[in-house]
Order: C-alpha cells, then sequence, then structure tokens
C-alpha cells in the first residue's frame, strides 16, 4: 500500500480539492428574471397601456388626432427646439466641461455643483425664473426689449428653457471621458509640431466623440418631454409656440383620453427612432476609432 502511494503522481497527490466559486449576487436565471420584471413593471406595461389605449381609434380618428394643423405646428416646435437646445449644449457642455478639468481656479467646485442644479431645480421652479429674468418687465427683459429683442413667451423662450434643463446631461458625459483621456499624446502631439486645432481635432475629439453623441441624446430626449418649465416662458399660442406636451395635457383635460395617447404614441416612436439613429451614430464612431488605433 505505501510502495502504490509512493507510485502514485505528485500533481494528483498535491491538487488541492476544487472549490465552487461564489458570486456575490445570485446566479444569471434569478437576476434575469427580477430583471425582465421590474423593467416591465415600469417599462413596458405602461408603454403596453399608451399603445393599448390607442388601438381603441380608428385609423381615420388615429390620423385626425396626430395629423390637425395643430398637432404638426406642436411637433415641429418641439422637436425642432428640442434639437436646437441639444445641439448648442454640445458646444457649451464641451466648453464648460474643458474648464472644470483642465484648469484650476477660485470657485470651481461651486460652479461644478452649480451646473447639477437643474437636476434639482423643479421645473416650475426654472420656468418661473427665467420669466421673472426674461419677461419685458424682467431684470434682463427691461432691457432687451425695448430693442426689439424678446426672449419671453415665444419660441426663444422655449429654446432657453430647454437648454437650462438639458445642459448637465452633456457636462457630466463629457467629463469624465476628459478627466480619463492621455495628456501625454496631447503632449507627443505638440511636440510633433501640431497646432492646438489639429490637436484637438486629431487626438482629443476621437476620444470623446462618443461622449458627445451620447450627452446630444440624453439631452435632446429630456428636452422633448419637458413640461413644466416650458409652459411658464411659452406663450403657449396655438400654432405659434404650444408644445406637445401641452397638447397632450389638453386633451387629458378635455377627457378625451383616446386622442392623447395617440399624440403620445407618435412622439414616442419619434423619439426612439430618433436614438437608434443617434445609437447607430456612436457604434459608428467607436468601430471607426478603435479600426484607426
Amino acid at each position: 500500500m505505501t510502495a502504490a502511494v509512493l507510485s502514485a503522481p505528485l500533481g494528483s497527490a498535491a491538487a488541492p480539492p476544487k472549490r465552487a466559486t461564489r458570486r456575490v449576487l445570485p446566479g444569471f436565471n434569478l437576476t434575469l428574471g427580477y430583471t425582465l420584471f421590474y423593467l416591465s413593471l415600469i417599462v413596458l406595461i405602461p408603454l403596453s397601456a399608451l399603445l393599448f389605449k390607442t388601438f381603441t381609434l380608428t385609423w381615420a380618428e388615429f390620423w385626425t388626432a396626430v395629423a390637425s394643423p395643430r398637432v404638426l405646428a406642436s411637433y415641429r416646435l418641439t422637436f425642432g427646439a428640442s434639437f436646437l437646445a441639444a445641439l448648442f449644449n454640445v458646444f457649451a457642455g464641451l466648453l464648460l466641461a474643458w474648464v472644470l478639468v483642465r484648469y484650476e481656479f477660485p470657485g470651481k467646485k461651486i460652479i461644478d455643483a452649480l451646473v447639477d442644479l437643474p437636476f434639482a431645480l423643479p421645473t416650475a421652479v426654472a420656468g418661473i425664473s427665467l420669466t421673472a429674468l426674461l419677461a419685458g418687465n424682467g431684470w434682463l427683459g427691461q432691457y432687451l426689449e425695448p430693442m426689439g429683442i424678446q426672449l419671453a413667451f415665444n419660441r426663444n423662450g422655449i429654446v432657453i428653457a430647454l437648454i437650462f434643463i438639458s445642459l448637465p446631461f452633456v457636462v457630466r458625459t463629457v467629463q469624465p471621458v476628459l478627466e480619463d483621456a492621455e495628456k501625454e499624446l496631447e503632449e507627443a502631439a505638440t511636440c510633433l509640431g501640431a497646432s492646438r486645432f489639429q490637436t484637438f481635432r486629431y487626438v482629443i475629439f476621437p476620444s470623446i466623440a462618443p461622449a458627445l453623441l451620447t450627452g446630444f441624446a440624453m439631452a435632446f430626449a429630456r428636452a422633448v418631454g419637458e413640461y413644466g418649465s416650458v409652459i411658464f416662458i411659452a406663450g403657449n399660442m396655438p400654432m405659434v409656440s404650444e408644445i406637445t406636451p401641452l397638447i397632450i395635457i389638453g386633451k387629458l383635460e378635455q377627457y378625451d383620453y383616446a386622442g392623447a395617447t395617440a399624440v403620445a404614441t407618435v412622439m414616442l416612436a419619434i423619439s426612439f427612432v430618433l436614438l437608434l439613429v443617434i445609437n447607430a451614430l456612436q457604434s459608428w464612431q467607436r468601430r471607426r476609432a478603435g479600426g484607426k488605433s
């Protein structure tokens, strides 16, 4: 028996028993089931109810509800103003994130905290504050309106309100990417004779472009559904300064629930398509950046 033990392979005698890997979270099946249940409860079931209510309309009733001239004008204003606000915030948010990441100055932490103010501020308070600032008798509007510049109670006020509430999405998306950027690459480009614009164009911009697209998508999606801050500064004139969420609220107040869900379904479909396009652009940018590297 001793000879058998001595003749056994050394590796087999010394191999420790295998221990099962202990995971912090439960197994895949349980976590996936909980995730799908939570997603269905929070997202899929409300959206399904929206679609089912819309299906109670005939095609003629649906088309009348979603394609009237007043509703079409609200679509153009809502998506157009949201696009302009998100596009402006791409540049303003990049500039603000750049300053917060690359420079040290007195009051930096205060400015960094103020970026998140639209997250915590109730949208109605934001709308009232902007109206008090930009109206004809406001702190700033009383000097602008005599010069023919009217920023409140028209489309200009809508764009300004949407810029205010969607700016943090771009800043907080781009800021971590700038913090993680390799400054050695910028220094190498400078040593090789690249100008500031060339360094930004060929070194910095490719690394932050996906984050900028993500920030644009989030800011656009946030602006499309905004209601509270806009109604105080928009004027809410039909065919002129009436946003689509206000159309939906008006239909609900008139107990036209099917018409309200029909308009909401159109907004949902357009927003979903736009987000798919933006996500496709992000994937293309990542593949392009990966191919170059």
